[in-house]
């Protein structure tokens, strides 16, 4: 008990002085909260793709691809190959017709609104089950395309993001002029990056006869994916795979992903040197305006423990400061800021928000206590072997 009487009474009163080293103190927050800045707001960009990816997928979907295929740009299924797949035990039915989309993948360039500059833009071929295999696409505004027509519907991000796609705009893609009807929303998914026409124009402009490059189908139940998937995988009509399409949106995101986060980590590592020195000289300095406080303390029979802990918990508490800072800086900064990226897999933009979760947040307080930490370990000893014959000559 006395010691940790100790432990409270020396800590108390250095938490107490920090005002007295306001300059100093504010140099090592400041330090701290931009690395926490830089870091939460850079990994958000991967959590804002992967959410947009992510929440593209269903279990209530599963992809049919040509075996071997990474995309839906490296496949190809022709069309009695199509008719096949929706034969597949396992697919929905509305009456005896099948829930599924055979789909094309092809992209245009267009300008974007923030920057002019162009970026390549999907646009999707689907069948007149399309949004009933997508079943959370809803048309926010104007309405949905006429099949066997030159119309097509936009996602809300891409009207947002790109220049052109308004309702009442034309868009030329290869030798087609197409009219945008309407917008829809996917709850944010990554879908809302496309534009969706007629699959049967889209063939003809592209030139792709009777082909395809995927089929979409809505499952009966989560459980009926294997059924599906063992009676398409061993047809020797076919030679395809079978992926859930959370599975395939999952995979689509990991390269992304995988760069953000290394050059997230790089960059907060970089600059985290600089607060950690930051965060040891302001220790250093409390260390030198208290040397008569701490000699004093010992000669009345404190030991070095509480002198140690009070400079640990003195420094993490301006990481602690530093951190929170930050981390709301990067959340009212960041968190849902709109933009768009290039998918590695398709060679298309998605657009999708920053997300800021908390988890991030949890990694930048972390990081910053541990900045405050490594910052004190030289003056917490230092203040710990300062000899007390020595510091009261200076009282």
């Amino acid at each position: 008990m006395r010691w940790l009487t100790q432990v409270i009474s020396v800590t108390l009163l250095g938490l107490k002085t920090i005002p007295q080293r306001l300059a100093a103190s504010t140099v090592a927050v400041i330090g701290i909260a931009g690395v926490v800045v830089v870091l939460v707001s850079v990994l958000s960009i991967g959590e804002g793709f992967k959410a947009a990816m992510v929440s593209a997928g269903s279990p209530m979907r599963a992809m049919v691809m040509r075996s071997g295929a990474d995309s839906e740009m490296t496949s190809g299924i022709g069309g009695p190959e199509a008719d096949i797949i929706k034969q597949a035990p396992g697919i929905q039915h509305e009456g005896n017709v099948p829930i599924a989309s055979a789909e094309l993948y092809v992209i245009i360039d267009r300008d974007k609104r923030s920057t002019g500059t162009a970026a390549n833009v999907p646009v999707r071929g689907v069948e007149p089950t399309a949004l009933q295999v997508r079943d959370e696409v809803k048309i926010v505004e104007g309405r949905m395309l006429t099949f066997g027509t030159n119309e097509v519907v936009v996602g809300r991000a891409t009207s947002r993001q790109f220049l052109g796609l308004d309702v009442g705009s034309e868009i030329k893609a290869g030798q087609l002029v197409l009219n945008v009807v309407g917008v829809f929303d996917a709850k944010g998914s990554v879908a809302e990056t496309e534009i969706w026409a007629d699959t049967k124009i889209l063939q003809g402009a592209y030139r792709r006869g009777n082909s395809y490059q995927s089929v979409l189908v809505r499952l009966d139940s989560p459980a009926s994916f294997d059924t599906l998937k063992n009676w398409l995988t061993t047809n020797p009509q076919l030679n395809v795979q079978v992926r859930s399409e959370s599975e395939y949106y999952e995979a689509q995101s990991q390269s992304l992903r995988r760069l953000i986060t290394v050059v997230g980590y790089s960059v907060a590592a970089l600059m985290a040197i600089g607060a950690i020195f930051g965060a040891m000289l302001t220790m250093y300095t409390a260390v030198s305006t208290r040397t008569r406080e701490i000699a004093t303390l010992r000669a009345l029979g404190f030991n070095t423990m509480p002198v140690l802990f009070s400079v640990f918990v003195e420094s993490m508490t301006l990481g602690l400061i530093g951190g929170l800072i930050g981390g709301g800086a990067a959340y009212i900064g960041f968190n849902g800021f709109q933009t768009s990226t290039l998918n590695w897999q398709t060679f298309s933009q998605v657009a999708f928000a920053f997300k800021v979760t908390a988890g991030l947040l949890t990694s930048g307080l972390i990081w910053a206590l541990s900045m405050g930490f490594i910052g004190a370990l030289l003056p917490a000893i230092r203040a710990a072997r300062l000899p007390i014959s020595s510091a009261l000559r200076e009282l």
